[in-house]
């Protein structure tokens, strides 16, 4: 039978886990609004003439922050009423002003880049090594979520687009409240990470109460607050906790190198690209943009699906195992999709746009939610979960910041020129996934370690550091024995004056 404590740890980690949700709509919600020509028309844009306005107006949300150090609740929560306000710049941006709408993205990106710096850490400092892994499946998991929630309202809008009018695209818009108003009502009333309690403030006492609320027995909360203590004694004596930390160790110097390579690789994929601009992409194969509507939540669906499969695989097989497979397939359907629409006649639309059949749109579709059933459990949920684990206390929550950054940069860089570079090359552009993807196979093959079922305490170790917890207790031990020493002087002062 499921204690409850361990029903109450998946809540909490749950509960951070929905900041994800932010990440998935937000991209949806551009996606979909590409979709409206209300949208274009309320902005005075044109798809075909105004790519790089497009671009912009896509990576601006890129442009977040970090989490500080308010604490893992603070940074959650703050970030998610960021998110409210700007979702509310961008629904009701004047007509014709396009730099409204920007803004709110802009605003938004601070947001989410709180909000994404601040969750996985609360759930790698919450749950145990042995389920982490499938808690972290859940992270991406709620990206599709995200991106369910949008998309599926925007297919209702568009049945309704007559009636509605511009509408359409603001209520998809607006519903984005929906998520960051209950991660905000729910906060209050789960813990605040341990593992922040003793870092920031040495609160021995309140990290102790955080722990009663998520550990099954007062012997497994002392076991951790000792191994937390050890840890952080280590790195506050001989690393530090600043930025300058992340250079001064090689160990983490080789962390976050490997780190940022995969949060790179991760926007490089072609999961980024395909979840903001597939209805751009859908619109080469089908004339129809309520088809297009359903199929985006048709993908958003069947990614819910596909994500719970790291539930099951990344605990048994490991991350290497998923990282490898899921390029590997990745690259795979990068490589057959523009073969197949490069090679298959075009016919020509009632409009006049040169358009695929509905067998070749049938089965250029099937592929891209194939790409999608290789990333969701790898590339999606396993990078986020790795890059959460594998740092230190001490400079974690300023490493996974970076790291969630560097995911931003290359978005940002990429979205800016992507819808030029579909515009002038067509479905070739998807070559440069299939290329991606297998550099970044041959890269984790040779480069990342296996952290499976690895305390964060002692994740050190593996990538040749210290181990923080056994320096830490001898740091420990020999403050104590020095004090008990001091006491004995004491003492023997006190009987000779005697």
């Amino acid at each position: 039978m499921v204690s409850s404590k361990k029903v109450y740890n998946w809540y909490i980690a749950l509960v951070a886990a929905m900041c994800m949700v932010l990440y998935g709509y937000d991209a949806s919600v551009f996606n979909a609004a590409q979709g409206s020509d209300n949208w274009h028309e309320w902005f005075d844009l044109n798809a075909d003439n105004d790519g790089y306005l497009i671009g912009l107006v896509n990576t601006a949300y890129t442009i977040g922050a970090i989490a500080d150090y308010l604490g893992r609740r603070w940074g959650m929560g703050l970030g998610c009423i960021i998110t409210i306000i700007a979702t509310f710049i961008q629904a009701f941006a004047p007509r014709h002003n396009l730099g409204a709408f920007i803004g709110g993205r802009v605003l938004i990106g601070i947001g989410q880049g709180l909000a994404l710096t601040a969750g996985p850490i609360y759930i790698g400092e919450v749950s145990l090594p042995e389920v982490r892994g499938s808690v972290m499946t859940f992270w991406q998991t709620f990206y599709s979520v995200g991106s369910f929630i949008a998309y599926w309202i925007a297919y209702a809008a568009n049945i309704y687009k007559a009636r509605i009018g511009h509408w359409d695209w603001r209520i998809v818009v607006l519903f984005q409240v929906l998520v960051p108003l209950i991660i905000v009502v729910l906060l209050p009333f789960q813990p605040e990470s341990p593992r922040w309690w003793v870092k920031r403030h040495n609160n021995i006492e309140e990290a102790r109460k955080a722990l009663r609320r998520i550990r099954e027995t007062e012997q497994d909360v002392e076991d951790e607050i000792l191994a937390i203590r050890e840890a952080i004694e280590y790195e506050n004596e001989a690393i530090s906790g600043s930025y300058k930390a992340l250079f001064k160790d090689p160990s983490i110097r080789k962390r976050l190198a490997l780190a940022c390579v995969i949060n790179v690789g991760q926007q490089l994929s072609g999961q980024g690209t395909l979840n903001s601009y597939s209805s751009a992409i859908y619109k080469k194969v089908w004339t129809s943009s309520g088809t297009i509507n359903l199929i985006n939540a048709l993908n958003a669906t069947f990614g819910i699906l596909f994500t719970l499969n790291a539930l099951w695989t990344a605990d048994r097989f490991g991350r290497r195992w998923l990282l490898i497979v899921g390029a590997i397939g990745m690259a795979a359907c990068m490589l057959i999709v523009p073969i197949v629409g490069l090679k298959t006649p075009d016919v020509i639309a009632p409009d006049g746009s040169a358009t695929k059949t509905q067998p070749v749109g049938i089965a250029i579709v099937f592929l891209l939610f194939l790409f999608i059933f290789f990333y969701k459990p790898s590339w999606g949920a396993t990078v986020w979960m790795w890059t959460s684990e594998v740092f230190s206390m001490n400079v974690r929550a300023q490493a996974v910041g970076m790291c969630s950054q560097m995911q931003n940069v290359a978005n940002t860089v990429f979205q800016q020129f992507f819808p030029i570079f579909l515009a002038n090359e067509g479905l070739k552009c998807l070559f440069f996934f299939f290329a991606t993807n297998i550099l970044l196979a041959v890269f984790v093959f040779f480069f990342i370690p296996e952290t499976k079922q690895v305390s964060l305490e002692e994740m050190d170790a593996l990538f040749g550091g210290q181990n923080h917890v056994e320096k830490g207790g001898q740091m420990l031990g020999a403050d104590a024995a020095e004090k008990h020493a001091a006491e004995h002087r004491e003492d023997s002062r006190e009987i000779s004056a005697v």
